[in-house]
């Protein structure tokens, strides 16, 4: 397209920019507090943290994919309930795939992988984002939120079971004489570290410290 000279072309939004707003920008735990239940109870280990970064990443992904594709198909008065039941039958499958894959790893996260369902930031990302935009921007949202959560847990999940047991992903790698820091393992720590996370997300974003 031809332009003359002078003229200034004002363009939108990239997709690509809907990814990087869910990993940083707008990271849907560390600013805007969001999804604290899983954040705060499953990530006293990096490996479950992990896992349900991933779960979530999943439904998220899914469900933003189902419902921009029926935005158009679903009636205004039920579409809560259809977002629900979308979101429902993700979880159970993801459900299904973790007790399949891992026991172990089922059985350390308990009901939180059911508790997925009322995550408020994949029902507010399908009303807000999904139902209202297209099908690629809304995998671009998704995806970005969903990295986003994932890492945000990964970050806490590290911490916490680094200096509450000592080890990364269950490798020891502290020396024997260390001695573990068991709140760190405790709702107290979770708190604890996020909101240091959380200070340090902050700094960065402002730039670091000012004169």
């Amino acid at each position: 397209m031809s332009t003359k000279p002078g003229e200034i072309i004002v363009t939108g939004p990239k997709d690509t920019d809907e990814f990087i707003k869910g990993v940083w920008a707008q990271n849907p735990v560390f600013v805007q507090v969001l999804g604290m239940c899983p954040t705060l109870a499953v990530t006293n280990t990096a490996s479950n943290a992990l896992v349900m970064g991933l779960a979530t990443a999943f439904v998220l992904l899914m469900s933003n994919v189902l419902v921009s594709s029926l935005r158009h198909a679903v009636p205004k008065q039920v579409r809560i309930a259809s977002y629900v039941a979308i979101i429902a039958t993700f979880v159970t499958a993801v459900d299904y795939i973790i007790q399949a894959v891992s026991l172990e790893v089922h059985k350390s996260l308990g009901a939180y992988v059911s508790l997925i369902v009322v995550n408020c930031l994949i029902l507010g990302r399908a009303e807000a984002f999904a139902s209202k935009n297209n099908l690629k921007r809304s995998i671009y949202d998704a995806l970005g939120m969903g990295v986003g959560f994932t890492l945000a847990l990964l970050c806490l999940g590290v911490v916490r079971e680094l200096l509450g047991n000592g080890t990364f992903f269950n490798l020891s790698v502290l020396p024997g004489n260390f001695q573990p820091w068991v709140i760190m393992l405790l709702p107290g720590g979770a708190f604890f570290v996020l909101a240091l996370w959380m200070l340090l997300i902050n700094r960065l974003k402002q730039g670091g410290p000012r004169d």
